[in-house]
């Protein structure tokens, strides 16, 4: 077996390729400044592998987005669950689900927030980002119940408001100032919520 068909052997399917190397470019430079001859390029694939895979750039940047939304979610809930079995402790603990960097080495705020501000009301980017949006305030809302919150919708929108706050901040600032911060004020809404 040649050097080259080794190494073809254990290299990444293509659409794990297209889509991790989709991510890095949409996370680091926004679904709008990245084309599709750079994600072909830096991927290593064929314009027509890349079209066999993902029909279109919005349908890649939906894979990109529903990656997304699983991974956030997952650590959302792993954030809250090391905070033990007190729901009230789950939703401030919900703000160390903030990484300090990204996968790059550098932390550019929320994926869905980004892509929001760069696609139009009513588009299926624009879509898939209002929605995850609600899935996460859903799931802050059942906590916020479990809480004991006299309004758990309220309580799960100031938290989940403040959250996309603090990943704001932490893009521009060093996170370790700013999610001290976010975890307080997080912890004086779920007091003066849940008595």
């Amino acid at each position: 077996m040649s050097r080259t068909a080794k190494v073809a052997t254990v290299r990444e399917p293509a659409r794990v390729r297209i889509l991790r190397t989709a991510t890095d470019l949409f996370y680091t430079y926004g679904i709008r400044g990245v084309g599709v001859d750079r994600i072909i390029a830096e991927s290593g694939v064929a314009k027509a592998t890349l079209y066999a895979h993902f029909k279109s750039k919005d349908e890649l940047v939906l894979a990109y987005l529903r990656q997304a939304d699983e991974k956030w979610r997952r650590m959302l809930r792993e954030a809250a669950a090391a905070a033990g079995d007190d729901p009230r402790e789950q939703l401030i603990a919900m703000f160390d689900a903030i990484a300090p960097s990204g996968e790059n080495g550098q932390f550019r705020g929320c994926a869905f927030i980004n892509s929001a501000s760069e696609s139009l009301p009513g588009t299926p980017v624009h879509l898939a980002t209002a929605a995850h949006k609600r899935s996460v305030r859903e799931w802050a809302t059942q906590l916020a119940t479990a809480a004991g919150a006299a309004d758990p919708a309220l309580l799960a929108r100031q938290l989940t408001v403040l959250l996309d706050g603090a990943m704001s901040a932490a893009s521009l600032e060093p996170a370790p100032e700013v999610l001290p911060a976010a975890r307080q004020a997080a912890r004086k809404l779920v007091e003066a919520a849940c008595h």
